[in-house]
């Protein structure tokens, strides 16, 4: 894992509240995933950066194996126009770890780079974690991610 200082930005998009407890985060995501995709949030967000898609883990209740939140939306200039039904996140900056992914997304490539971090030894800060969805992925087979997690 390489770490990196980022720098923070803003995300506006649609969530839910979630947990790893009794798998529930197999229902909720994919959810949250087809209902990104089937309503078209993409294009109903304001004042985006481009088209890369985010995909975030933040307020957790302590650790990963607490609630927490999971957030899909897009890097935006401003948060001063939050249409109804999405929210607004801050993202600070600060020491992250950072896993590139290259494989196929219906084979599990990111839940197992997740089952990888959440049992490795890393001094994690459980502020926000997040996806980076490349806005050329379109082959969801050979697809590109990025894992960032927040160090303290």
């Amino acid at each position: 894992m390489n770490t990196s200082i980022m720098n923070e930005f803003y995300i506006i998009g649609i969530s839910v509240r979630t947990t790893n407890e009794n798998n529930q985060v197999a229902i909720d995501i994919p959810a949250l995933w087809e209902r990104f995709m089937v309503e078209g949030i993409i294009d109903k967000i304001p004042n985006k950066i481009d088209a890369t898609i985010y995909c975030l883990y933040t307020d957790y209740e302590s650790d990963h194996t607490k609630p927490y939140t999971t957030i899909l939306g897009c890097k935006v200039a401003t948060i001063e126009n939050v249409p109804d039904g999405m929210v607004a996140k801050h993202i600070e900056g600060g020491h992250y770890g950072e896993i590139n992914l290259q494989g196929n997304l219906l084979n599990g490539l990111v839940y197992n780079a997740w089952t990888s971090i959440w049992n490795a030894n890393l001094d994690r800060k459980f502020t926000t974690d997040y996806e980076v969805y490349a806005q050329n992925n379109t082959d969801m087979t050979n697809a590109v991610v990025d894992i960032f997690i927040s160090l303290k």
